[in-house]
């Protein structure tokens, strides 16, 4: 640390208890009391360089313990009146970045100016200030610490506003190009050349050069109003916002013991890893801090970790932060939901309340800000995305991960049982219908809902289903729906009927594939068999195997629910005469079955022969039915 020498005489002041004794040999003829220490001085050495000492040693009367004088409102204290008194007796007096500010102000206070001896106080600290400590980023950084402690001095003088600026503009500067001292230690020796010594040996190495967030630590240590000041002095010297954002975070890490158990190992070990306090702040202080952090935070997309925003709002909620704080929190993340992990959303509830285990209403609140937005920002629509790119591209957009993220939060919770049904409905309801490329991941949270709720009547059980379109549904979760006891007889037809028609749509495009590799089969076989007669050929075998004992497996499993559907008809037959006459086209309708036209056609002409067969085998069927009518007929004639 800079530092500069002030006087000639050695010091010839000795400290007994709570009082100073100037030891020149001449009796002391004044004694000035600063907070709890006495200085026994004389009145001459004082008066000639203080302006206001000689109107306090002129207004003051003899008593009988002689000229007593009282200094209140001194800078600094007693301390800095100490090095006052031995700068008037000319005794060595070392400036540095730790005590100029002190001296400065008190300088001003006692009217140490040249009026009062060329070389007074003012003006030597004044130089000191200009020349050695705004010149260098650790004595600046040390210098605006200590304005905390004579804030009100150091505004009038503009100290800390001459501080501020000299930061603000070495943090937007590369350090490497004027060799600041960034770190407190001693590097390693360097060579003239710039490489590393070793014992006097140039290792060749060279040192690291220091990142845009060097300069993070240092700024954590000031109070929050001086930080704040320099983060707006820096943006306004044009520091870039994700640098300001990195900075910010970096801060509230540290003062906020929240942030830091939240804090992943792999994020600490590649990010600078803030120091904790040793007394750390009281809630109010904890949660004046996280709402100025949050105004000082720039809007903007991407500038902040997630997991840092919904830690930051976790604290909020803990430390009972205002309506507006944990509203813009909301809103930050719900910019950037497409970022967000379900360890994220599992936020717990803080409320006294405990309504339930999670806080689903503000996952609901931020979830309706991302829609906001990404509607705003013109996202995608059902419009711009067809079927077939969804189906194959379930992470097309930032709203279909959003979508599948929501669903994992929703089967997550769904085990709560004081999760009201209306709560969980608005919850799966707000993500749009064309976010979601499959709805296996609703069905589930669905499902594991109404194992959780057993005493849901049946159409409140019927209401919730209706959340999810038994069309989008995989083979696999129509096979686990098409069993399950839980959903209601109208949604397991539903998945039955649409199940068969996917098996029948997969099957005839099985058929297609096999015919294609059995034309290039032949091909091989006139072609290639005197060139290769083992590699091609044999795979193309294997590969037309495989594919029959799949049609295999899938004809019998369409087979076997045919065979269910038949059964099902007719109970539902049996059903329909005891409460009057009814026809399967009427439970057809009852049951809400919504085939897409685009679908029937899509496989009538993907696969023509396989349409050829099954027309076949209506008209064979209608024949028998017909032929049964006619016997019937006789019957009665009879």
């Amino acid at each position: 640390m800079a530092c500069m020498k002030l006087g000639s005489k050695t010091d010839a002041f000795q400290r007994k208890g709570q009082a100073w004794f100037c030891t020149t040999g001449l009796p002391s003829d004044i004694v000035v009391e600063v907070e709890e220490m006495t200085f026994h001085l004389h009145k001459f050495p004082l008066l000639s360089r203080s302006g206001v000492m000689e109107k306090l040693i002129a207004e003051a009367s003899e008593g009988e313990d002689g000229c007593v004088i009282k200094l209140t409102d001194i800078p600094g204290g007693a301390k800095t009146f100490e090095l006052v008194a031995k700068f008037c007796y000319g005794v060595k007096l070392e400036l540095t970045a730790a005590n100029v500010v002190y001296l400065r102000c008190a300088g001003e206070h006692l009217e140490m100016t040249e009026d009062y001896g060329e070389g007074n106080l003012i003006s030597q600290t004044e130089v000191f200030l200009n020349q050695v400590v705004l010149r260098s980023w650790k004595d600046s950084l040390k210098a605006l610490q200590t304005c905390d402690d004579v804030l009100s001095y150091a505004e009038e003088l503009k100290i800390t506003k001459r501080c501020i600026d000299s930061l603000a503009v070495k943090a937007c500067t590369d350090p490497n190009l004027f060799g600041w001292p960034v770190v407190e230690h001693v590097g390693p020796l360097q060579s003239p050349g710039g490489s590393i010594l070793w014992n006097g040996i140039s290792t060749g190495a060279r040192p690291k050069h220091s990142s845009a967030d060097w300069w993070y630590d240092d700024a954590s240590s000031l109070s929050l109003p001086l930080y704040k000041r320099l983060i707006s002095a820096m943006e306004s010297q044009g520091v870039k916002q994700e640098i300001i954002a990195g900075s910010l975070t970096y801060y509230a890490k540290k003062y906020l013991p929240g942030l830091n158990r939240r804090q992943s190992s792999t994020e600490s070990s590649n990010r600078l890893a803030p120091v904790g306090l040793g007394s750390s702040l009281s809630e109010e202080d904890q949660k004046l801090l996280l709402e100025e952090i949050d105004h000082l935070l720039p809007m903007q997309k991407g500038l902040v970790p997630t997991k840092f925003l919904f830690g930051l709002l976790k604290t909020a909620l803990i430390l009972r932060a205002s309506p507006s704080c944990i509203s813009d929190l909301e809103k930050r993340i719900g910019m950037q939901l497409d970022q967000a992990t379900l360890e994220d959303l599992l936020m717990p509830n803080f409320s006294y309340s405990m309504e339930t285990l999670y806080n689903v209403d503000c996952v609901q609140r931020i979830l309706e800000y991302f829609l906001a937005m990404d509607q705003g920002t013109g996202g995608e629509s059902p419009c711009s995305i067809d079927d077939e790119q969804l189906m194959g591209s379930p992470s097309l957009t930032p709203i279909t991960m959003v979508a599948k993220l929501i669903d994992g939060y929703l089967a997550e919770v769904a085990p709560d049982v004081n999760l009201k049904l209306p709560k969980f409905q608005a919850l799966a309801a707000a993500v749009p219908e064309y976010a979601r490329p499959l709805d296996d991941g609703l069905y589930r949270a669905i499902d594991i809902y109404l194992k959780s709720h057993p005493w849901l009547g049946e159409s409140d059980r019927e209401q919730l289903c209706r959340l999810m379109d038994c069309q989008k549904l995989s083979l696999e979760a129509c096979t686990h729906a098409a069993q399950n006891e839980r959903l209601p007889l109208r949604i397991i037809v539903q998945v039955l009927f649409f199940e068969q028609l996917q098996l029948r749509t997969s099957i005839a495009g099985c058929f297609l594939v096999s015919d294609n590799l059995d034309g290039g089969s032949r091909q091989l076989r006139s072609g290639m068999v005197g060139t290769n007669e083992g590699g091609g050929w044999a795979t193309a075998v294997r590969e037309n195997q495989v594919l029959k004992v799949g049609m295999d497996s899938m004809r019998v499993r369409v087979s076997e629910l045919e065979k269910e559907c038949s059964n099902m008809r007719q109970e539902i037959e049996k059903l329909g005469r005891s409460k009057g006459s009814s026809t399967w086209g009427n439970v057809s309708k009852k049951f809400g079955f919504k085939l897409k036209s685009q679908m029937c056609s899509a496989q009538e002409g993907s696969v023509s022969n396989q349409n050829k067969i099954n027309g076949k085998a209506l008209k064979d069927d209608k024949a028998k039915e017909n032929h049964g009518k006619h016997k019937k007929n006789l019957s009665i004639d009879e």
